[in-house]
């Protein structure tokens, strides 16, 4: 799909739009906010879900720029903009990173592009990331990233979107041969917890959308198929990492975890 078949609707909820609302952004219409009440309403507590994620997300790329030489990051399904994003996090620590964003929502792209404007290392790509080759190809991202160097690829919250007939361990497979040997991986992802918050959250997401699956560890783990998955191996996402740069999103590591953070999991791979 172009650019120019690209329309916002403010009478449809979308994905990126209701987790802004989450997030306490103000880019999202009622109708995202209708959804994004019902689990602030009627799943207290369940909104720790997307600052768990979106702190596990800025603690994963500043441990890969300060650990590693990789400088060139694919986020795929970004989102909307908010505090912290992949280019400020990484830039922060080395200005010379490159970030190309990808999505398909249409206020994604518009707010993404106007926040990057005067910033020449980041891109923002329309396209799905259910179809990889369109992502690869685009003249943006082949004019800012290298595949003959190290690239890391982030799948935050967005493999649960994609349902197991579009084949999501293929999405990550297709990077996983595109980029070289010293690529690094990050995955987070719902994490199934034999509970009835599980089944409720699970069952909003399927009704609102039409798609999601909520994956246990070993099915998470199962999409990395291939690469190295480093410690902490795949955990929640509030336990991947809390002591590393960038945590001052991060929950108290001191106490214990509500049901709702431990139902996101995360983890980092790389390729040998």
């Amino acid at each position: 799909m172009t650019d120019e078949g690209l329309s916002i609707d403010p009478t449809k909820p979308s994905i990126a739009r209701v987790y802004d609302y989450l997030l306490g952004g103000k880019d999202n219409y009622a109708v995202d906010r209708e959804i994004g009440d019902v689990f602030k309403r009627d799943l207290p507590g369940s909104v720790a879900i997307a600052f768990a994620n979106r702190a596990a997300l800025i603690r994963a790329v500043g441990e890969i720029v300060t650990t590693t030489d990789v400088r060139q990051f694919i986020d795929l399904g970004s989102g909307l903009p908010t505090a912290d994003n992949v280019h400020q996090v990484a830039q922060r620590h080395a200005p010379e990173s490159r970030v190309v964003y990808v999505d398909i929502d249409p206020q994604v792209l518009v707010h993404g592009r106007a926040l990057l404007e005067e910033n020449d290392r980041t891109r923002v790509v329309a396209a799905d990331v259910r179809k990889p080759d369109d992502v690869r190809g685009h003249p943006d991202t082949v004019e800012l990233i290298d595949f003959d160097r190290p690239v890391a690829v982030m799948f935050s919250a967005i493999l649960h979107h994609v349902n197991d007939e579009e084949d999501p361990a293929a999405i990550v497979r297709y990077w996983r041969e595109q980029v070289p040997s010293g690529s690094y991986f990050f995955v987070s992802h719902f994490r199934s917890g034999n509970n009835p918050e599980t089944v409720e959250a699970e069952g909003i997401l399927q009704q609102t959308f039409g798609r999601g699956r909520w994956r246990t560890d070993a099915e998470i783990e199962s999409l990395l198929d291939g690469l190295e998955i480093l410690d902490p191996g795949i955990v929640p996402a509030s336990l991947w990492r809390p002591d590393t740069v960038d945590n001052r999103w991060n929950n108290d590591g001191e106490r214990e975890l509500t049901v709702w953070e431990r139902l996101i999991a995360a983890g980092l791979a790389r390729k040998a």
